[in-house]
């Protein structure tokens, strides 16, 4: 998550809210009928992350060749899958010029997003936005920020539900609405790649109904002080409501953790609503939504490493975040914008 961006200005977009399990229904009949987000596996990206958070990726800095290495996982993990890129793109790779981002504090080289694609069955020109950034903070004073859960947690994350959502389709089985699968880079440094694609989209940006971007879920928050699982929810209510009440139902009818909206007060000091990659959806009034964990000691730091990883939790996570996008691709509409 990015640690440089901080708003000067607020939105006055939605109210205050403290954290609940849900309870709550939603219209249209909008509710999860299916149990296929069981089918998210732990294992599944702990094999994926021990590769990307590992010494060999050198911290994964924007342009550098760790970042690089992990292009080529990434994109070999979809292509091993026979998970396409969208068919308006010239393939898995939107090139991100250095030059976009000579805003940054840092002097950062040429760098690419990455997407891949999976088709509706009903409303295809509809899509439904899954991203996380894969870069982070690179190798500094000869020590490597290996970025296991900035954003090595939301990287895998969405690469496991692109794998569930590809098996149910060798089943027969696709959601309504179509799916991109982004992967950003350059959000350490101010937001770039999502900031790039927004200004230079593949998918129409008014073909997209909603945008869920993940970042940072595999730790427990120094913050937290509650017992049991849960997820910190950001933004979801900023422009639609009822992309908020298809999360609530969503997480009612699956995992049903504490979703917490501490960060979502417009009030909040730390203003992440603005600081990770669904605002430059928002910016354009895309719903979108955010999934992070909180901060903890380790953030930004060198010791964010895989071995202080919560499978299980960030299992939980990962199906709510299946769970919720099943809702929204399946809906009788997409999120309407209040």
């Amino acid at each position: 998550m990015n640690k440089i961006i901080l708003a000067a200005s607020l939105l006055a977009l939605s109210m205050s809210m403290t954290s609940c399990k849900t309870t709550n229904s939603i219209s249209n009949n909008q509710t999860v009928s299916s149990t296929y987000w069981q089918e998210i596996s732990a294992d599944s990206m702990a094999v994926n992350l021990k590769v990307l958070a590992s010494e060999e990726f050198e911290g994964r800095r924007t342009g550098e060749p760790g970042q690089k290495k992990a292009t080529e996982y990434i994109t070999n993990f979809y292509k091993k899958r026979s998970i396409a890129y969208p068919k308006q793109a010239d393939g898995y790779l939107q090139p991100v010029p250095s030059a976009f981002m000579r805003n940054s504090m840092m002097r950062l080289k040429d760098s690419e997003n990455i997407m891949a694609f999976i088709e509706g069955s009903e409303k295809p020109e509809e899509v439904l936005v899954i991203s996380a950034h894969f870069d982070h903070m690179g190798i500094l004073l000869d020590k490597i920020y290996y970025g296991a859960d900035d954003n090595g947690s939301g990287t895998v994350a969405v690469m496991e539900l692109a794998r569930v959502f590809k098996d149910l389709e060798s089943k027969g089985i696709k959601p309504k609405r179509s799916i991109l699968f982004l992967h950003v880079t350059g959000e350490e440094f101010g937001l770039f790649g999502s900031e790039y694609y927004v200004q230079n989209p593949i998918i129409p940006l008014e073909n997209i109904v909603a945008n869920i971007n993940i970042d940072m879920i595999g730790r427990t928050s120094d913050k937290y002080k509650k017992d049991g699982d849960y997820i910190y929810v950001v933004g979801a209510d900023r422009l639609s409501k009822e992309l908020h009440q298809m999360s609530e139902q969503s997480n009612a009818n699956s995992v049903n953790i504490d979703l917490d909206y501490t960060y979502n007060d417009v009030n909040h000091p730390e203003q992440i609503y603005y600081r990770s990659d669904h605002y430059s959806f928002a910016k354009h009034n895309i719903p979108a939504m955010f999934y992070f964990n909180g901060t903890h000691a380790d953030y930004h730091q060198p010791t964010d490493t895989y071995d202080k990883i919560e499978f299980e939790l960030m299992k939980k996570r990962t199906q709510l975040a299946f769970a919720t996008a099943w809702t929204i691709l399946n809906a009788e509409h997409k999120p309407r914008l209040d």
